[in-house]
């Protein structure tokens, strides 16, 4: 018993329904992957689901999102889709910068007492004209940390131009062919963090802000990180594109501040600046190098400092299991056969009311779960707690992270 189709004839044992026609395969694998996916992993922790995360940075980007799985239309059945999830469960010690470890933290406290985000001063960088634009704004230092959009953000641009991408790089076709406020007013205000911003006093006294959006340019010439820029609006979607919109490359960086020079070209504002009003700059400033501690908050994995080149990360993580999409499919684990069996058909008892059924079956289901997790535990057990005695190497390692202590 270890494929799809003999868990789903399980299932309608446990259920009393041979009959297809009563409840479909398709109702069926929607309730397994439900438990399978959200219940199972929350339950418990297995040993077998436990992994490494590895990806290679981007540089001069110093936050990643933690990745999700694409949509997934199971057994065929579009009524059946499973929307994007995460690919892992949770991140843990040891993390890894190029082979070496350094310490993670979950703590934004602690992780930004040793590497705090150091504002540089507000500089004059231009001066009004009483027009809109165009400004070449020169940031005070450079390199500068980038904007970032969270998870929520990179779903809710996928679901709209059906294209899933993290970091988001727009092409200067797309952006030809799209209107650029799309992009923008597509991310929701409260998934930007932005890094840059560029203010000015306009002629009744209110602030006129320009800030970097999150999304990157992705046909640059130069090999220097471009991003888009904006001006801030209210949630939800308040965000709004630049006078003149950003002009795609080959011609000119119009509207995009270049992070490695801290230069924003041919910015427009979307209301005139008065003669001889000062141009302000306001950004966040870290050295680029190689990263050596890195923090886990709100699945994005922030790393400092920012790289100034490809590294590659290696981080202990517990898998979620991938979705049941076909009857043939076969499960990762044949032992945890039975006990995914009876933890969709609980879920379809409870959904239905059959609380007699239901709870006939309840000490089997904790059985089965008991069983299951005995593997795990024995893995668990089988190394020994470290102790100030023992040389568990974290204190080495973090030497070696140089992290100030």
């Amino acid at each position: 018993m270890n494929t799809l189709s003999d868990i789903i004839t399980y299932v309608r044992r446990l259920i009393k329904t041979p009959s297809n026609a009563v409840v479909t395969d398709s109702l069926l694998i929607d309730y397994i992957n439900r438990f399978y996916l959200m219940d199972m992993d929350a339950r418990a922790q297995f040993f077998d689901l436990k992994t490494y995360y590895s990806f290679q940075t981007i540089p001069g980007i110093h936050k990643y999102n933690m990745p999700l799985y694409t949509p997934q239309v199971q057994n065929g059945d579009s009524n059946y889709t499973i929307s994007y999830y995460p690919v892992y469960q949770g991140f843990m010690m040891p993390f890894k910068v190029n082979g070496i470890i350094c310490p993670l933290y979950t703590q934004t406290n602690d992780f930004y007492n040793i590497w705090p985000n150091y504002v540089q001063q507000v500089a004059q960088v231009g001066t009004g004209n009483g027009t809109n634009g165009p400004y070449t704004l020169q940031a005070p230092f450079f390199p500068t940390i980038t904007g970032h959009v969270d998870m929520t953000g990179v779903i809710a641009f996928a679901n709209q131009f059906s294209r899933y991408q993290d970091p988001i790089f727009i092409t200067s076709t797309e952006i030809n062919n799209i209107p650029t406020d799309d992009f923008i007013s597509a991310i929701p205000v409260t998934s930007v963090d932005s890094s840059v911003y560029f203010t000015a006093t306009a002629a009744n006294g209110r602030n006129i802000v320009v800030a970097d959006t999150g999304l990157f340019m992705q046909d640059g010439t130069d090999g220097n990180l471009y991003g888009l820029l904006m001006e801030p609006g209210q949630a939800p979607n308040g965000n709004l594109p630049l006078s003149n919109g950003p002009a795609p490359y080959y011609t000119t960086t119009q509207n995009t501040i270049n992070y490695s020079t801290g230069v924003a070209t041919n910015v427009y504002f979307n209301e005139p600046i008065p003669d001889g009003v000062p141009i302000k700059a306001e950004a966040y400033y870290i050295e680029q190098g190689l990263s050596r501690a890195a923090l886990y908050f709100n699945n994005v994995l922030t790393i400092f400092p920012p790289p100034n080149t490809q590294y590659r990360i290696d981080i202990e993580a517990y898998l979620t299991p991938a979705a049941f999409l076909n009857t043939s499919a076969a499960i990762p684990f044949a032992y945890m056969a039975e006990y995914i069996a009876r933890g969709a058909a609980r879920k379809l008892l409870a959904d239905t009311g059959d609380w007699d059924q239901f709870n006939a079956y309840e000490p089997l289901f904790r059985e089965q779960e008991t069983l299951v997790w005995k593997r795990s535990q024995r893995q668990f057990t089988s190394t020994r707690t470290q102790t100030i005695f023992s040389n568990s190497g974290s204190q080495s390692s973090f030497n070696q992270g140089s992290t100030g202590y």
